[in-house]
């Protein structure tokens, strides 16, 4: 049984937030966030409350009646970032030119899987 958590429109970019994906993926629950609670990234943070809300669903009797989960068993088996839409501003440079600035926004995707 997968349990599923999406953070969208993060105010980050989704290349910041890829390494720290990388370090999550595969781990158990537990070892995630402990690895997430040390990293001083603002990403970290993101990743670390898209895990929290996974585990929440997972735990949630609506969403998987009759059936208890243990979170020491889950893993997460799935930790997708994907770019979302971008913010377009321009900024004056020499000569009278323009250059655009692109603030990037991102879709963070968790999928907990139980062992």
């Amino acid at each position: 049984m997968a349990f599923e958590s999406k953070l969208r429109y993060a105010k980050i970019s989704a290349r910041k937030v890829r390494p720290l994906a990388d370090l999550v993926r595969g781990q158990f629950v537990d070892d995630a966030l402990d690895i997430l609670r040390y990293q001083p990234h603002r990403g970290a943070r993101m990743l670390e409350k898209t895990i929290k809300a996974a585990l929440a669903n997972a735990q949630d009797p609506e969403q998987n009646p009759g059936r208890i989960v243990d979170e020491h068993r889950l893993i997460v088996s799935e930790a997708c970032i994907d770019g979302g839409p971008m913010f377009k501003r321009v900024r004056p440079c020499g000569r009278g030119m323009a250059r655009m600035i692109l603030k990037r926004q991102s879709h963070i995707r968790i999928k907990l899987e139980e062992v």
